[in-house]
Order: structure tokens, then sequence, then C-alpha cells
């Protein structure tokens, strides 16, 4: 399991975002509360953001997000109004390696997963692999089941023209329980195009991995996160219910929907 976090609003940096809260994604890395399974995240981290023209971009290290020399650097110089971060702590049969470590993009979206599907290699992997179209296929890297869940929600949007991208996501889990059957399956994603930010908190035959969110951190004016932990428990951030969708958008408050 990893721990993720995103931001929405007026332009901030990735210091601000990534860094400098109490307890930040950095913090997180070694000392996160609320994480099961694993101690550390220690297996690599990346964030995304969307560039000048619009589209997706993703800086991503499989190095543990303390030793990266150059992110001092990089935190301080860029400012956006989106960014979307991952700090990873790798399973079984998912080896360290950059191919492995989110976000994951395509011409459209970020997309990031944190959980595991139990038996993915084994059980699900074929399955999936079965659905995608040549020119989805040919775009996976590495061998996740989180970069196979990213794959499938584009195939269901290729599939069914003109889908929400909440009934996609609604599709994509519908899916993985079939496929899944009675083995666990841990489901909080990120996703977004750079106006919407969609975040489930969900799992199938297992409880639901921690999420939080909040419009009213004083650290971020006019911002909206969404979190793994909480970046500061004192600053208005409110757990997401199990088995809901948050949807956050720049002019509206933010909606829930269960999945």
């Amino acid at each position: 399991m990893c721990r993720h976090a995103a931001y929405l609003g007026p332009a901030i940096s990735l210091q601000q975002f990534l860094i400098d809260p109490p307890h930040s994604l950095y913090q997180q890395s070694w000392n996160a509360q609320e994480l099961k399974y694993a101690r550390l995240n220690a297996d690599g981290y990346g964030f995304g953001w969307f560039n000048d023209a619009g589209k997706p971009a993703t800086y991503t290290s499989a190095m543990p997000i303390w030793s990266d020399h150059n992110l001092v650097s990089l935190a301080g110089s860029m400012k956006y109004p989106l960014w979307v971060g991952e700090i990873r702590s790798a399973t079984i049969g998912n080896p360290v390696h950059a191919f492995n470590t989110q976000p994951f993009q395509d011409d459209r979206w970020l997309f990031v997963h944190n959980g595991f599907v139990r038996d993915f290699h084994e059980q699900l992997r074929p399955s999936i692999t079965a659905q995608l179209s040549p020119a989805v296929a040919a775009d996976i890297r590495g061998n996740t089941d989180s970069e196979y869940l990213f794959a499938l929600f584009r195939q269901i949007l290729l599939d069914e023209q003109d889908i929400p991208a909440g009934a996609a996501l609604r599709m994509l889990f519908s899916r993985i329980g079939e496929l899944a059957g009675d083995t666990e399956s841990l489901l909080n994603l990120l996703l977004t195009d750079g106006t919407t930010l969609y975040a489930s908190r969900h799992a199938i035959n297992h409880e639901s991995p921690s999420l939080y969110f909040t419009t009213s951190d004083p650290r971020f004016p006019q911002g909206q996160l969404v979190a793994s932990e909480a970046f500061d428990p004192d600053a208005g951030w409110q757990r997401v219910p199990e088995h809901h969708l948050l949807m956050l958008t720049p002019d509206s408050a933010p909606a829930l929907q269960a999945l």
C-alpha cells in the first residue's frame, strides 16, 4: 500500500503541497499513521501536474522521496493550480522500478492507486489483458495492478462513448469485483483531467484504506485537498465515507456519491 494526495485551487508551489505541511506526503513516507501492511513508503515516489499547454505531466523516481537530491530544487521552482502526489510501498510481485511508480498518465488523465488487488498476477491480470485493445495494452510499461487498473479505465472510456468519468469508475469497480470474486481488492483511486478531481474510498472484501478531504485548511486559501492522511488534523479535514466517490471542481462545493 501507498499514501497519496491531491490539490486543486489557486496555483501553489510543489513545496507547499508536497513538503511543507506538518503531516505532508514527505513526512508520511517515514511517519504514516494509518498505513496497513507496511511501515515505510520507501519504494519510490512521484507527482503530477498539468503543464502550460494543459497536458498531463509527471515526475517519478524509484528512490525514497527523502533521498532524491533533485526534489528541493524542483519543489521551489514549480507552481501550478493542481498537484497529485504518491509515495510508494511496493507489494510482493511488483518490483521497485520507475515504470511501477505513480502517477500514471495518458494524453488526458493523471491516475494514482492506493491499495492492492490480491492475487492480481495469477487471477486478474490475464482477464484484464484480454479486455484491452492493442493501443491501450501497448502503453503499459510496468507490471503493477495499479497500471492495469488505469488501462482498464481507459478501455472503458474507449468502449463506452461519452460515458462520464464517475460512471466509468463505477464500471471499473464492478468489473474488478466480478473478476476478483472472494479475494480482496483495495481501490482508493485519484483521477483528474485537470478540471475535475475524482477520489474514491473503496474496497471489495476488505476495509477501505483511509482517505480525507478539506476545503478549509488555512495553509491552502481557496484550495481543496484530498489525502490518505490529513496534512493537519486541526485544519478542518474530514474523513471520506467508505464506498464513496469524492468529486472536486474549482467553482463548486465538494460532492460525495455512494459507489
